[in-house]
């Protein structure tokens, strides 16, 4: 019991201590004097999301099977005698 207290005041401490530790430091230069530069580009890509289509006719079409399957009126129930 003594062990269960301990670690749910383990666990509690560490929660909120977290968001504390988690702050940003402030950093040794001002941020207006970083400059950032681009990367050249070759190309474009051409993955355009293309085949989120398909994928989601393959879903709809799981779904349809799925309440086919569901609502197949076949009765498979024993019978008592």
């Amino acid at each position: 019991m003594r062990f269960g207290k301990i670690g749910m005041a383990a666990a509690a401490a560490s929660l909120v201590s977290a968001p504390v530790l988690a702050q940003a430091v402030q950093p040794a230069q001002p941020v207006s004097s970083i400059a950032r530069t681009g990367a050249t580009v070759d190309g474009e890509s051409n993955v355009e999301g293309g085949s989120g289509i398909i994928i989601a006719i393959l879903a709809a079409a799981a779904v349809i099977a799925g309440i086919i399957i569901a609502a197949d009126g076949s009765e498979n129930t024993p019978t008592s005698p």
